[in-house]
């Protein structure tokens, strides 16, 4: 028996934090009028490109109000799938997003060989995010053989998902906002089909 699927993956439209380039500080932070302009965009992207037949999301506010614009361009239905929330960025949340790097580099526990594995304080390490990302995206094939699903999520989500399939952590294939990372799974294994 055959599970194809296919999955978009969506990245959220801009908030106030993306913005500014900071960390987001609130897990309701809301799309800014340029992250509501992206998802009615990609919206009409999908319209044309794809035939989804559902459309998730994380339960963040940002991806449920991106995935909301994008159902109701396309007539579907929305729902929220566990797991595939942001990842938990602890004592960055509100930082620069530079503030990253020299968290890591004055980290003595930070291994510049495993990059994936290093967490900040009180938040998740991008392998702890593979690890309940993947279990919710690997729901979808018994429940979505054959259908097209678009799934709304976060940068470092996908960013894992992407590092799952194909061993390559950096952060080169973290999605801009609504940017697209297409994957499938053919009844064995995901796999990248396209990204842009």
């Amino acid at each position: 028996m055959t599970s194809d699927i296919e999955v978009i993956l969506v990245r959220h439209g801009e908030t106030a934090a993306n913005r500014i380039h900071c960390f987001a500080e609130s897990d309701e932070i809301a799309l800014t009028d340029e992250g509501r302009g992206q998802a009615e965009e990609i919206a009409g992207r999908l319209s044309r490109e794809f035939r989804p037949d559902i459309v998730l999301s994380s339960k963040f506010a940002r991806a449920r109000q991106t995935a909301e614009i994008i159902a109701r361009a396309l007539g579907l239905e929305t729902a929220v799938l566990a797991g595939i929330h942001e990842r938990n960025f602890g004592c960055l949340r509100g930082q620069p997003y530079g503030r990253m790097g020299e968290t890591m580099r004055s980290d003595p526990y930070f291994d510049s060989g495993r990059p994936w594995e290093w967490a900040p304080g009180g938040g998740e390490s991008l392998e702890e995010v593979r690890r309940r990302v993947m279990p919710a995206l690997d729901t979808l094939p018994a429940l979505y053989a054959g259908k097209q699903v678009v799934v709304v999520s976060h940068g470092a989500a996908i960013q894992a998902v992407w590092a799952h399939i194909t061993g390559d952590s950096s952060e080169e294939h973290r999605p801009l906002n609504c940017g697209v990372v297409i994957v499938a799974h053919d009844g064995m294994a995901w796999n990248i089909s396209r990204h842009t």
